[in-house]
């Protein structure tokens, strides 16, 4: 049957058209119960996110609109109001778009990881709705699969595009081990908490937080385990830290020059690095002067992110070509399950047809025929049951002149050339 990938995402409609056909994650189990009891759904899977909503379903159907009508229902809208801003692709077009998403590959950034997670977070929800067949089953896991080959084999999610992201893979390449490092976030806003989430991510064990307010450090230093400071105590905490990372929205600069020296004095010259990713800047520039002190602004993070912006460019050409290949595999993978089916109902035909034989000729020697004369009769009959298709194939075949088909034929039927001799 064919497989069908309908969605709505980021780049065909706005917030406000998406918010409408959301999943929110308690509806999720009545429309999946709603949408198995359509007669054209054998599988399906729904992705619902900030980004998208798209549903992938093997589809005894021919129409798509089919799928779009159950969703409009679903979420009693006016139908037709969101035909312009739906994308279908089926069959190979849709393995290969789930896969993209899978990898990233369609993401508002590009490359970022989350959608995998999200995307087996809905896997794991319609396999519990037990929406998932056979046929669904074996895409998703083929999809996980090329999501992993590809970030093993290319550098799609190698690369920092974000600033917090592109922070910390500073901080990485100057000081190797982040677990040995001590860190001072400045600040606690949205930025401030990615750091801090990449950071755990390395295992940095430990962290300060400086933030005017104690109230909005200390939701971050549960989340971190780290330790809450405010702005005005930073002079007597900097020289405890290896790496500062600030995003604040202070109009004056909170770390000085004579702050830096001061803390420089006191380590004895073990190096610093400031990275400042606020505008206006929240540590002076004359910290750059000062031996020991590395000091990184925005600006100086941009250039890293478009550099990385191109390798990921770059990386996404080798993830389609990786793509085409599983594409292929999965679609030959398709193509077996034919074959699987005409190898089922050939040899229900052929035990059918003994076992009817078999049956007579148990009922004749039941009855006193003579044993040799109805082994016979059996054997006969039989064989001849068994090739008569195959022989009615062969003469056909031979009378059309199609060699090639012959050719296949006699090789199925296990003829060679020395049957001939």
């Amino acid at each position: 049957m064919p497989l069908f990938a309908l969605g709505i995402n980021h780049q065909t409609a706005s917030v406000r058209l998406r918010e409408q056909v959301a999943f929110a994650p308690e509806s999720l189990l009545p429309a999946y119960a709603d949408l198995l009891a359509q007669p054209f759904v054998e599988g399906a899977v729904i992705i619902s996110t900030c980004n998208r909503t798209e549903i992938y379903c093997d589809f005894d159907g021919e129409q798509n609109t089919q799928l779009l009508n159950w969703l409009t229902q679903f979420h009693q809208l006016e139908a037709g109001s969101f035909d312009n801003n739906f994308y279908c692709y089926r069959d190979q077009e849709a393995v290969a778009h789930l896969f993209r998403v899978s990898c990233g590959l369609d993401s508002l950034v590009l490359g970022e990881p989350q959608i995998l997670g999200q995307i087996k977070q809905a896997f794991a929800t319609a396999s519990q709705a037990q929406a998932v067949n056979k046929i669904v089953n074996k895409w998703f896991q083929h999809a996980f699969s090329v999501a992993k080959r590809v970030r093993t084999e290319t550098q799609i999610g190698a690369n920092a595009i974000s600033v917090a992201f592109a922070a910390v893979c500073l901080a990485r390449q100057i000081f190797s081990d982040l677990k040995q490092s001590r860190v001072l976030l400045i600040g606690a806003g949205e930025t401030i908490e990615l750091v801090g989430k990449y950071l755990l991510e390395h295992e940095v064990p430990n962290i300060t937080i400086a933030n005017r307010t104690l109230a909005r450090a200390m939701d971050l230093v549960e989340q971190f385990d780290a330790t809450a400071i405010t702005l005005g105590e930073i002079p007597n905490h900097l020289a405890e830290s290896d790496i500062i990372i600030s995003s604040t929205a202070s109009p004056l600069p909170i770390i000085g020059k004579g702050m830096v020296e001061t803390a420089l004095k006191s380590r004895r010259h073990q190096p610093m690095l400031f990275i400042d990713i606020a505008v206006p800047r929240d540590i002076e520039a004359q910290v750059s002067e000062l031996n020991d002190a590395y000091l990184y602004s925005v600006d100086d993070l941009q250039g890293i992110i478009e550099e990385n912006k191109q390798a990921r460019v770059e990386a996404a050409i080798e993830a389609e070509k990786i793509i085409v290949t599983c594409v292929d595999d999965f679609s030959a993978w398709q193509e077996s399950l034919k074959a699987v089916e005409s190898i089922r109902l050939y040899r229900q035909n052929s035990e059918q047809l003994r076992d009817e034989l078999l049956q007579r000729a148990i009922t004749a020697l039941a009855n006193g025929s003579d044993s040799e004369k109805v082994l016979k009769e059996f054997a006969f009959k039989l064989t001849n049951k068994l090739i008569h298709h195959p022989s009615q194939a062969l003469s056909s075949v031979s009378q059309s002149g199609n060699e090639q088909d012959l050719a296949l034929i006699r090789m199925t039927l296990g003829l060679t050339q020395q049957d001939e001799l």
